[in-house]
């Protein structure tokens, strides 16, 4: 499991959201849907104090991270975060990683 942003998304969070050495914690919330979770949507919160982070980058000065509490709703996913300019505002990529095939 990793997260990759990209410079398009990162230019986004530091203008947008005024994240300059600061954090943005992932997390999986119920309702919603997402391209592999039905009932299940993804969060993100400005958040300076990572608690057991699992994964984390960080990229111009900010760290975008998932704590070991949100861990279910990655598993079996690399999580790239781009900048879509239809709806101005970021975009989440899931990429299968191999995990779940693993524990077979």
């Amino acid at each position: 499991m990793k997260i990759t942003v990209t410079d398009a998304a990162s230019k986004w969070f530091r203008e947008e959201m005024g994240m300059t050495g600061r954090g943005i914690r992932f997390f999986g919330k119920v309702y919603g849907k997402t391209p592999v979770h039905e009932g299940f949507s993804l969060g993100m919160t400005p958040d300076d104090h990572p608690r057991d982070p699992i994964v984390a980058e960080t990229k111009d000065n900010v760290t975008y991270y998932i704590t070991e509490g949100d861990q279910w709703f990655f598993v079996g996913y690399d999580l790239t975060v781009d900048y879509d300019s239809k709806t101005d505002g970021p975009t989440y990529i899931y990429t299968d990683n191999g995990e779940l095939d693993k524990e077979d």
